[in-house]
């Protein structure tokens, strides 16, 4: 990480900022995830840096469909990957459900480098898209996904940091 003592007042910011930009190094996130994240930091800071109530809400919803999902999947982007891979491979074996890497600025180099990361984290199963299964609807190359997993789930959960 960059030499930022751990007093600095945006410490936690510049950790995973630091954090992307080695998963740009390692082939997980694209340069444009740098743009994402920042996007979302300005979100955050606009919202006063703090979680809302009606943000506790939504988690508490969310938590409340993936726990009582029959088909859950957890999405997977480079930004996700290369932030939370541990949480979301821990996520994903209490859920007993696929990871399934879905990306906007897809390469198969990509998509291998962020499978590697999740199985380095202990993932069971890390599902890859199809280029023959394509959510209707979606024109980006998010809505290529794997016939067992985003396609036939009942909840997805899919962690945007970027205000999409």
């Amino acid at each position: 990480m960059s030499h930022v003592p751990e007093t600095h007042p945006r410490y936690e910011s510049l950790r995973l900022r630091d954090a992307i930009v080695d998963g740009i190094e390692y082939g997980i996130t694209s340069v444009h995830g740098l743009i994402a994240h920042g996007r979302g930091e300005a979100f955050d800071y606009l919202l006063g840096e703090r979680t809302h109530d009606f943000a506790n809400k939504a988690i508490h919803a969310a938590v409340a469909m993936l726990t009582t999902a029959e088909e859950p999947v957890l999405s997977v982007n480079g930004n996700a990957a290369a932030l939370v891979a541990d949480e979301l491979v821990a996520l994903a074996n209490y859920l007993r459900c696929p990871l399934e890497i879905n990306l906007f600025h897809k390469s198969k180099k990509r998509e291998r480098a962020i499978k590697k990361s999740l199985i380095a984290s202990g993932a069971k199963e890390v599902l890859l898209p199809s280029s023959n299964v394509c959510l209707e609807g979606i024109d980006s190359n998010r809505g290529y996904v794997h016939p067992n997993g985003i396609y036939k789930a009942d909840v997805v959960f899919v962690p945007l940091e970027d205000g999409d």
